[in-house]
């Protein structure tokens, strides 16, 4: 993925920079679990236990991220995960739409696509 853009609408922006963060970060983390996010157990315990097992998507793999706040009159409203659950469909039906191929499961590295 080359550019993300995504559009929030949290009534009204009390801080513009931090909202845009939050999505920017929301991308990145978004696209982390899609090509990466794996919990594995071994006999009962979770085997990562931190980012040096635990594969994040890194700098020089990220894409631009644009972000766009709707402007509203509406009371404020939390910016904390609303942007990371909407990229992996996203993202899936992007590769749909460019291969005809569907995957319903992930992360996309146990398809060979990262």
């Amino acid at each position: 993925m080359h550019k993300v853009h995504t559009v929030v609408d949290c009534g009204t922006a009390v801080n513009t920079d931090t909202i845009t963060a939050q999505m920017e970060g929301a991308a990145i983390f978004g696209l982390s679990l899609c090509y990466y996010g794996k919990i594995t157990a071994k006999d009962g315990a979770i085997e990562q236990s931190n980012y040096h097992d635990y594969k994040m998507l890194r700098i020089n793999e990220a894409p631009e991220v644009h972000v766009e706040i709707i402007k509203s009159t509406d009371s404020p409203t939390g910016v904390g995960e609303p942007g990371v659950p909407v990229i992996a469909p996203a993202l899936l039906n992007a590769i749909y739409n460019a291969t005809g191929k569907r995957y319903y499961s992930l992360p996309l590295m146990d398809h060979g696509l990262v």
